[in-house]
């Protein structure tokens, strides 16, 4: 598993929960009985599928480009 900052963490899994909320179907297996634990909280669900890593959304990486900056000569 690909280690997240924080701030990455905090919104895959609030993107997923919301997507849960909304009647997506579980990618973790849940009995009954866990479900009831949790008391069917979408963030709870969400945190079970980040950390079995199963969560179905990806983070697009930009490369960064070096910038050199050329020093002026004293005249």
């Amino acid at each position: 598993m690909k280690k997240y900052t924080k701030y990455e963490k905090a919104r895959l899994i609030g993107s997923r929960a919301l997507q849960i909320s909304m009647g997506a179907p579980f990618l973790v297996k849940l009995s009954e009985k866990d479900l009831e634990a949790i008391g069917y909280n979408p963030i709870e669900i969400a945190k079970k599928e980040f950390d079995a890593d199963l969560l179905p959304i990806t983070i697009k990486y930009h490369e960064r480009k070096a910038v050199k900056k050329e020093a002026k000569a004293a005249a």
